[in-house]
């Protein structure tokens, strides 16, 4: 059980930055739900869908 766990524990960070590389994206409203709404029901395959085919985010201004 404790397996369970720690996968879900490391499962979390990557769909956090996905999350967030999303939403910091100059894309569309839409895209952004559906690509949100993709990490969120699918967690490892929207990672990594994600993670080669999706929105990048914008470049941060210092």
């Amino acid at each position: 059980m404790e397996c369970a766990g720690i996968g879900s524990f490391v499962l979390l960070g990557p769909d956090v930055w996905a999350i967030m590389s999303v939403i910091g994206s100059t894309t569309t409203t839409g895209s952004i739900v559906i690509w949100t709404l993709l990490v969120l029901l699918l967690p490892i395959a929207g990672f990594l869908v994600r993670f080669f085919c999706g929105p990048r985010a914008a470049a941060a201004c210092i």
